[in-house]
Formats: structure tokens, sequence, C-alpha cells
């Protein structure tokens, strides 16, 4: 097994973890190419392994595609991509991907408070949000960080392609290898909910 292998279809969705539809989904948008045999089947570089492990951890985080497609699209097309492409993607990110840390660690520490989302069902809500006061300034839970409250999380972009089965390379139907979007990125302050995570 080298590195300059070519995959099938079904190798790249058997080791990816990605049911054929997705990948003929990411190639149409440019995320992952292949080529052709002369009986016109597909077949893709080894190194496209990684770019679909990056595609997966970087919308398992809440990155869009949009983000995903413009980072990959800063790597080489004509030779396997190195560990300085790589990096170069990684510094571009640190800052995004430290703000996604910060709202999941807010999110962790603030469950167990008022989050702003109107329930009522803690005393603590009774005291910081009574008669949901907090609903009045938009809906979502109003004390959480913006990152956590857009409805991008919720939203596929249109296109529900399936996981792959291990061993056979078909779709199992439950749609966990969805791409999701991240369609709200906006960050707004100063509505007088002081957010989770805040001084």
């Amino acid at each position: 097994m080298l590195p300059t292998d070519l995959l099938t279809v079904g190798e790249l969705s058997q080791r990816s973890g990605f049911a054929p539809s997705a990948l003929r989904f990411y190639e149409r948008q440019g995320l992952i190419g292949a080529t052709r045999t002369a009986g016109g089947q597909r077949r893709y570089e080894r190194h496209v392994l990684r770019r679909l492990a990056f595609i997966r951890a970087a919308t398992a985080v809440g990155l869009s595609l949009d983000e995903v497609a413009q980072a990959l699209a800063s790597l080489p097309d004509a030779r396997t991509p190195t560990k300085t492409d790589w990096s170069a993607i990684s510094r571009r990110w640190r800052s995004r991907l430290d703000e996604e840390i910060t709202a999941l660690e807010a999110l962790r520490d603030g469950l167990d408070s008022c989050i702003g989302c109107g329930c009522l069902s803690l005393r603590r809500c009774r005291i910081s949000n009574p008669a949901d006061r907090i609903g009045a300034l938009g809906s979502g839970a109003r004390a959480l960080p913006a990152p956590l409250r857009g409805a991008g999380r919720m939203h596929h972009g249109g296109h529900r392609p399936q996981p792959a089965l291990a061993g056979t390379g078909t779709g199992t139907g439950t749609g966990t290898d969805r791409p999701w979007h991240r369609s709200d990125q906006t960050r707004r302050r100063g509505d007088g909910v002081r957010r989770i995570g805040q001084t």
C-alpha cells in the first residue's frame, strides 16, 4: 500500500466513512477531486482521505462548508499537500477555532444555570429572567454565546448524504454524515444580556 495508490469509490467510502453519495456531492462542490479510467470510473488519490477527514472534523465543530471550501482552495491541485500547506490553514483558523472552543466551554459550564431560553424551570431562571423578560430581545437561549444560538448547526444546506455502512460502502439512512452549514455567524453585543462565559 503506497501513498500514490488510486482508490475506487467503494474503497474511499469504506476507509473514510462517507457514503458514495457524499463523495459525489463533495466532488461536485470542488472539495475533492477525482480522475476517470478509460471506462469512466472514478479514481481518487489517496491524499483525498486527509481532505475528507478535514471536512468531517471541521463541520463537526460547526464550521460551514463555505469555510471548508475556502480553506481547501488554498491547497495545491498539482501535488500532494505537504505539512507546510496544512500548517498554513491551521494558522488561519486558529482564532476561529478558539472562538468555537470558548463557546463550547461556556455551554459546558452554563447548562446548570439560566441560559435565557425562556423555560423558567430552574430557580436561577426565575431570578435571572423573571417572566421571561429576556424573550423580548429575540428568540433562542439569549445567555449563550452567539455561535451556540445560530440556526446554522441545524441546517444541512440542501443535501443529506448518507453515511457508509462499514465494509459495504452503502448508506444506512441515518444521515449522520450530512455536511452541516452555519448560516448564522453573527456576533451581537449590547443587548443587555450577560453572556455565559463573560465576566
